[in-house]
């Protein structure tokens, strides 16, 4: 009771709650067949055998795909082998055992999910019952361990001898990483024929890439093209980056009230910086690593752009953390670029060619993509005026690039082409308002239109 509303001088009293019956616990209305329990409940200390759960690998992650399996039920397994390649929203990163025994049991087939922390494998002794450690599973779901044999692809005549002795190299199984197998698949090569230069023989993506063999397709083939009107369509699963994406986004887009603010900035001065910095000889430059290094330093004048809004509280970061968009096959990545206030404009150079590079292999690590206050996503490579971008959490404000463009501008009565480069500003409206996007554009425009102020 909170309080009691009445006519006044009436009695009233206020009773305690009953308080709430304990549940009868009925000792026959739990089947025996189908015990409640966990694996806290189960004594398994004397079983020899270990299950492999699914790791958290990045801050969003829920769930993995197994891309491929790496050893099969009944493979000799050590401690620190790489069992299989697990697809996360971010990379596909490597799963490890860290017990040695026989594989006994594989939960799921390549290209199904686990979510976080649940069973992936089981690794013990050969013969093992490993039933009692997987009772947090359905008791209609009883294990049976899941076989993958790789496809055994259709020999040419001139190929059948190198798939024959790649077969009995790796016993039957074609060792790839699933970018290898894509990009195989989408040339047409039979990857059984190609050599792996990677860990144990695999074959990687590089060696997809300058293989120079017989394509599956025999030459002068030719394929009947659709009939007109035919409709037709294909389907594929959502990657696990694709999901984050959308979820992301989404929450960002609906959740944050956006309002944009764009901007033409003239861009004559910087392409004259950018070419003297370039012949010096001590490294190459581009446009974005200037945007990178203008916007680092407008950051330090403005601190309140690069802020976060956390509910019920608002964060203002010192530090300038600034992530850079990396367009990938599956969608975005968005490596961070830290303290890039204070690194030079060869520093910022190298740092995000090394960045991109590793989005596009995959291989970036979460300290590599974690942590960012303010972010830049540049479309102007791909011929792009100008764009809007939605905020990535959890920053305020995002701002787009668009492409340099010569635009006539008139000049002491003379027109004259001038080099013009607009952005976009995306603020989120519950920390950032609009004079103050407008005040950190001017001074990021005022670094750019006179480069000279960022070596001061």
């Amino acid at each position: 009771a909170v309080c009691v509303i009445g006519e006044k001088g009436e009695k009233f009293e206020v009773n305690d709650p009953a308080p709430t019956p304990e549940p009868v616990k009925d000792e026959k209305a739990q089947p025996a067949s189908a015990p409640q329990v966990s694996v806290a409940d189960v004594d398994v200390a004397d079983i020899p055998a270990k299950v492999v759960t699914m790791p958290l690998m990045s801050d969003t992650m829920t769930e993995g795909v197994i891309a491929g399996w790496l050893k099969n039920i009944g493979d000799q397994v050590n401690a620190g082998d790489i069992i299989a390649e697990v697809e996360t929203d971010k990379a596909t990163m490597e799963l490890e055992a860290f017990d040695d025994g026989i594989l006994l049991y594989q939960a799921v087939k390549a290209g199904e999910a686990v979510p976080v922390n649940e069973v992936v494998a089981v690794v013990g002794e050969k013969g093992t019952d490993y039933a009692p450690l997987l009772v947090q599973k359905p008791a209609s779901s009883e294990p049976e361990p899941v076989q993958e044999e790789a496809p055994t692809p259709e020999p040419t005549a001139t190929s059948t001898q190198s798939i024959e002795a790649t077969k009995e190299k790796s016993n039957g199984r074609v060792f790839a990483t699933p970018l290898a197998k894509s990009l195989a698949k989408e040339k047409g090569i039979d990857i059984g024929l190609i050599s792996g230069s990677g860990p144990n023989g695999r074959v990687t993506k590089s060696d997809v890439e300058s293989f120079k063999g017989v394509p599956v397709s025999a030459p002068g083939t030719t394929i009947s093209p659709s009939i007109v009107g035919q409709e037709s369509f294909r389907e594929e699963p959502v990657s696990q980056m694709r999901k984050t994406i959308a979820r992301r986004l989404s929450e960002s887009k609906f959740t944050a009230p956006h309002f944009y603010l764009t901007m033409a900035i003239n861009m004559d001065k910087a392409m004259e910086a950018r070419k003297s910095i370039n012949d010096t000889g001590e490294g190459k430059v581009s446009f974005n690593d200037l945007v990178i290094k203008a916007t680092a330093m407008a950051l330090r004048k403005h601190p309140n752009v690069n802020s976060s809004w956390l509910e019920d509280k608002i964060r203002y970061n010192d530090h300038i953390h600034i992530g850079v968009a990396v367009a990938v096959d599956e969608g975005l990545l968005v490596p961070v670029v830290r303290f890039a206030d204070s690194k030079n404009l060869f520093s910022i150079s190298a740092e995000v060619k090394d960045l991109a590079g590793k989005a596009k292999e995959k291989k970036l690590q979460p300290s590599d993509w974690e942590g960012n206050t303010f972010t830049i996503s540049n479309l102007g490579m791909f011929g792009i005026d100008e764009f809007t971008a939605i905020i990535n959490p959890p920053d305020a404000c995002i701002m787009a690039v668009g492409g340099i463009s010569e635009t006539p501008k008139l000049v002491d009565g003379e027109l004259v082409n001038t080099h013009v480069m607009k952005v976009t500003l995306s603020c989120d409206h519950r920390v950032v308002d609009g004079a103050t996007g407008a005040a950190f554009l001017n001074t990021f425009r005022d670094y750019l239109e006179n480069p000279v102020l960022m070596l001061a």
